[in-house]
């Protein structure tokens, strides 16, 4: 347990994690991918490649160390890591090996002269405080999924039951369990974890889930990325009949428990689990405002759907807008900005829901904020502390 000494020795590290955390981040990613190569898998490449890992771990241990003392305040990036690493199926062993890169990078990268044995030893009872706090949530969620109707641990079979082209770009899967058993009826807004077995190695993914839920299917619906070495399998050679690896439901973006209206903004494959939210909300008369930001229509995916239910529900209101509208098919072409925010949204006491690329993330986060809607009604799924978007 840390004493209150080492809770201060913590927090004192807070300006150089400020300054050099994500030099520390990348280094730890290097010593670990480089000498555990039994974790790789857990890691998406493109992460690494684009900084985006280094980044959020950098930014998580930052607002660690801030708040060492009060972790309360952390709940929600708890929460958020805990549902991530259960989709992944992290076991308690991955635990020892974070913590020994971990350390040996502050060791590294700070210097022994600033990284002293008493900063080290604060350190690592400090991870592996957060670390036992983790493994036991997590367990939690591992022992809740097992025992549920429909439920499971670990990884379990299913087989490509339809596969059907979205967009240009996105292309739906309907997963079904290939012992024919129920399956876990998630939450709207939750995703699945998968594991591939390629020639390569091995590949661990996160997909939201873009169907209702049920006791029978899962639908995901994956965006082609450029580099993307299990998007493009799914879309160039996955075939109907195919079976995968998937873990459980996990996620905690899901819909809050009230009846207040609703608007949805979403950018890109930010649309996915908007989808499965929407169609939750319409179940519950919620009147719906639901906006969505692409490059083009070729690109938009569940077009004629999300009108087809306009249609059913009265009470959804939709609003296209892409960057390049040749189709005509868009209420306005440009980029989604506060001002634009302003005449769409009806007043400010809704709920939003809003997800997309950080930069679209961050821009939503500032406007809501300047149009006067508090954060307990700002919802949206990122994998790093809140500060990253402001």
């Amino acid at each position: 347990m840390l004493t209150s000494h080492q809770q201060s020795i913590i927090k004192a590290t807070v300006p150089l994690l400020e300054s050099q955390g994500e030099a520390l981040t990348q280094h730890f990613y290097s010593i670990m991918l480089a000498e555990y190569t039994d974790v790789r898998p857990l890691f998406n490449q493109a992460g690494q490649d684009s900084g985006r890992q280094p980044r959020a771990l950098a930014k998580s241990l930052l607002m660690y160390a801030k708040y060492i003392d009060s972790l309360g305040q952390l709940e929600d990036l708890v929460s958020t890591i805990i549902h991530k690493h259960v989709s992944l199926d992290i076991q308690p062993e991955h635990y020892a090996i974070v913590g020994t890169c971990l350390l040996r990078a502050i060791k590294e990268v700070l210097g022994e002269e600033i990284a002293t044995e008493e900063v080290i030893e604060a350190w690592k009872i400090a991870y592996f405080a957060l670390a036992d706090i983790l493994i036991k949530k997590e367990e939690g969620l591992y022992k809740s999924n097992e025992e549920a109707e429909g439920g499971w641990r670990g990884e379990r079979l299913f087989y490509i039951a339809d596969k059907v082209k979205e967009s240009e770009i996105i292309t739906s899967f309907y997963l079904k369990p290939v012992d024919g058993k129920p399956v876990l009826p998630h939450q709207a807004g939750q995703f699945l974890g998968f594991r591939f077995i390629f020639l390569e190695g091995e590949q661990r993914r996160n997909y939201s889930i873009s169907s209702s839920p049920n006791n029978e299917y899962y639908r995901i619906s994956v965006k082609r990325e450029k580099e993307g070495v299990v998007s493009n399998y799914l879309h160039d050679q996955a075939s109907i009949g195919d079976r995968i690896r998937v873990f459980p439901p996990s996620g905690n973006f899901i819909l809050k428990e009230n009846v207040r209206p609703i608007a949805f903004i979403s950018a890109g494959v930010g649309i996915t689990p908007m989808v499965s939210m929407l169609e939750q909300a319409l179940s519950h008369n919620q009147p719906v405002w639901f906006i969505h930001a692409a490059q083009n229509h070729e690109v938009d995916p569940f077009y004629d759907w999300l009108y087809n239910q306009a249609d059913r529900y009265p009470t959804l209101n939709i609003f296209k807008c892409y960057e390049d509208n040749q189709s005509g098919k868009a209420d306005h072409e440009g980029f989604l900005s506060k001002e634009l925010l302003k005449t769409l949204l009806p007043d400010t006491e809704i709920d939003v829901y809003y997800l997309g690329p950080t930069p679209f993330m961050a821009m939503i986060n500032k406007a809501l904020a300047e149009l006067g809607f508090y954060k307990d009604q700002c919802h949206y799924e990122f994998f790093g502390p809140a500060e990253a978007l402001e």
